[in-house]
Formats: structure tokens, C-alpha cells, sequence
């Protein structure tokens, strides 16, 4: 059976140039890059040309970029260290971020204050409450929000969050796992002080990502045990998989532009398609503007058959989620679409493009999604 991958938002396949690249550096580079003599160095400059590269990408300078296991460990490191070195008291976010930002908070409420901002039917926030909140914080302020929604790709304006930020003195960390890569992110022209990133989004392989640190911030480790990362990140850095982040960064910089054009191309077909043959069909999140175009969600009418919606499309080959993926490797109720859907009917399904996907493939799934609703 041919299979059929709607699921970009979740991961992503390594692409073949950064196969290479990868398969490169394993065979030929495989010094510590700690060590200080030729093989060493030759790793070392390896992790300093994917730090320049992925800094390009952000228009961040190369001592604000440290390598990661991926966002997850990124969020969590600049939540918690805001609270120790920062001196952070008050958390504020949204209900609609990635687990990896609401399960940690869930845990630091227990030691600090944390506030949630109300969003509408797509998933905004009120910008005046962000600020009624920022004044009414007790201590210093931390804002978490992520950059574009990873369950309905509504984006949030990063701009002007972070304006609000600096006027009122509040610290903003940025969830960039659905963007990097995606749309044009200059760190010199916003007020940013932590932005989260993870490769496996962009085309390259899992467990890589990093941490932006606005050079104006100071904070310590997550943990301790080495120097690596300019005293950052203790332990060997993954110098495959880093290498493997920079070229599917390389290549996100070089095809960035016609990728979302070609995905915009397919985002339009689907659409139409699915309007045209499913009556009733509803899009959850932005529409108009402020969207990521890759990621669709959308509510199906309820049927017998919509009822398992995941499961039969697995069954006709086609792999695609109801919400994000979640660590338990279940579909569970998406807490996004309870923050912004309360009580709206319909079966809610996620797309997820890519620029690899043809017409004939948005043809199949929408043939698909048209027997699963009769």
C-alpha cells in the first residue's frame, strides 16, 4: 500500500542532502570537538559553521546560539533558570502552547505565580490583557508564547508581544518550533530574549534544536558537568545531528521563498477541494491572516465512520493527527481546540504540507476525507 504523510507539523523526514551531510561528518569528522588537537579542532569548526549558519537564519549573532536537544529542553531550561538566576515570580502564557510549555508550568506554579491570557475563536490573545497582566504581575515577569500554533497555525504578533514586553519590563520567550525555517525571524529587530528551536521540523534530524539567549540576559546551566557550549551545555556535543540541523537550516534559508509559495499553491487546492465536496466543513484558527500556511486544521461532520477519524485514515493509508503528537503516542483530547471550540460539533483533523507533497497526493485525501463523511 502506498502511504500518504500529512503530518509535517509533527515531524519531519530527513531530507537527502542532509542525509549526506551527516553520513559526511560520521565518517570523516569524528574528534571530540573539547579536544585541542587536529581532529578536535577540525569537530570544533564543524559545530562553529552550523552555529553560523543557523544564526544567519535568525539574525542573531553566534554567542547568543547554544545547540540543544530541541525546544523542548530549550523551553524548559529558560523557564526554569528565569526563576533561579532572574529572579522571576510570575509566569504569564497562553492554554493553547505545546505541552512541553503548560506541563512545565503546571509544575512551577507550585514556587511561582502563573497567568494565563484568555484567546478567542482562533486562538489570539488580547493584547491589553497581556498588559494588564504584566502590571498587575507580583516581582519580575516572564511572558512564554509560542510563535505560530503547532495544532492550528494561528501565529501570534511576536512584534508586537515583545514591544509590550520591553515597555513594561517583562522578560519573553519565544516558542519558534513551527516557524524556524518557515517564515523570515530577524532577532535584531525584535524584542526577544529566549526563542526555542528544534531541527526535526525543518527537515533535519531528531533530537538537535537550540536556544537563543539575548546577550543582554545571564543565566546558568540547566545542568553542570562541562564547559561545552561556552559553559551552557555540559556534555559532548552532538556533532552529527548539529551538523545535520545547519544544512536542513542552510537549505530552509535557500528555499524558503518557494517553498511557502508551493505550499500556499496546495494549501489553496485542498481547501477548494474540500469545500466543494464536504458541506459543512469549518476551519479552526485564523483564515484570513496570521496563519501558518502548512498547517490546516479543520472540523468534519460527525458520521459512524469520522468518529475514528485517525484510525480509518490509517487504515486507507493516509497519516495524519487530530491535535499534536503527543509523548504518550495516543490521540487524547486536544487541549488547543478546548481552549478555542468549546462545544462546537465536528471531528477536528489536523493537516500538516510540506513542499514535497504533489496535487495528486491533496487528490487522494480528499477523496478519502469525502467517504469518511457520507
Amino acid at each position: 500500500m502506498i502511504r500518504y504523510y500529512f503530518d509535517y507539523a509533527a515531524t519531519t523526514p530527513i531530507l537527502p542532502e542532509v542525509k549526506e551531510k551527516m553520513i559526511a561528518v560520521m565518517e570523516h569528522t569524528y574528534g571530540n570537538p573539547s579536544s585541542v588537537h587536529y581532529h578536535g579542532r577540525t569537530a570544533k569548526a564543524e559545530v562553529e559553521e552550523a552555529r553560523k549558519i543557523c544564526a544567519k537564519l535568525l539574525s542573531a549573532s553566534l554567542g547568543e546560539i547554544f545547540f540543544t536537544s530541541g525546544a523542548t529542553e530549550s523551553n524548559t531550561m529558560v523557564l526554569n533558570k528565569c526563576i533561579q538566576d532572574l529572579n522571576v515570580t510570575t509566569i504569564i502564557s497562553s492554554p493553547t502552547e505545546h505541552h512541553c510549555i503548560t506541563h512545565t508550568l503546571e509544575h512551577l506554579s507550585k514556587t511561582v505565580q502563573v497567568l494565563y491570557l484568555r484567546v478567542d475563536e482562533n486562538g489570539n490573545i488580547d493584547h491589553e490583557e497581556l498588559i494588564q497582566k504584566i502590571k498587575a504581575a507580583e516581582g519580575k515577569c516572564l511572558v512564554s508564547l509560542m510563535h505560530g500554533n503547532n495544532e492550528i497555525g494561528t501565529l501570534h504578533d511576536i512584534a508586537k508581544i515583545g514591544s509590550i514586553c520591553k515597555e513594561h519590563g517583562a522578560y519573553l520567550n519565544v516558542d519558534a518550533a513551527q516557524t524556524y525555517g518557515k517564515i523570515p525571524i530577524n532577532l535584531q529587530e525584535l524584542n526577544v530574549d529566549f526563542l526555542a528551536v528544534s531541527a526535526h521540523k525543518i527537515y533535519g534530524p531528531k533530537g538537535v534544536g537550540l536556544v537563543y539567549i539575548n546577550n543582554d540576559i545571564k543565566i546558568s546551566p540547566l545542568f553542570n558537568g562541562g564547559s561545552q557550549e561556552r559553559n551552557m551545555r555540559a556534555g559532548t556535543e552532538n556533532l552529527i545531528s548539529i551538523a545535520g540541523f545547519a544544512k536542513a537550516t542552510e537549505l530552509a534559508i535557500l528555499e524558503m521563498e518557494n517553498r511557502d509559495s508551493k505550499i500556499r499553491e496546495l494549501r489553496s487546492y485542498l481547501l477548494s477541494n474540500l469545500e466543494a465536496s464536504i458541506p459543512g466543513i469549518k476551519l479552526n484558527g485564523n483564515t484570513d491572516k496570521n496563519y501558518l500556511p502548512n498547517i490546516i486544521s479543520i472540523r468534519l461532520p460527525e458520521t459512524k465512520k469520522t468518529a475514528m477519524l485517525i484510525f480509518n485514515l490509517d487504515i486507507a493509508g493516509i497519516s495524519a493527527s487530530a491535535g499534536s503528537a503527543c509523548s504518550s503516542g495516543v490521540e487524547q483530547a486536544s487541549h488547543v481546540l478546548e481552549a478555542i471550540a468549546k462545544d462546537i460539533p465536528g471531528q477536528s483533523l489536523r493537516i500538516s504540507l510540506s513542499h514535497l507533497h504533489t496535487n495528486e497526493d491533496i487528490d487522494y485525501l480528499v477523496e478519502t476525507l469525502i467517504g469518511l463523511c457520507n
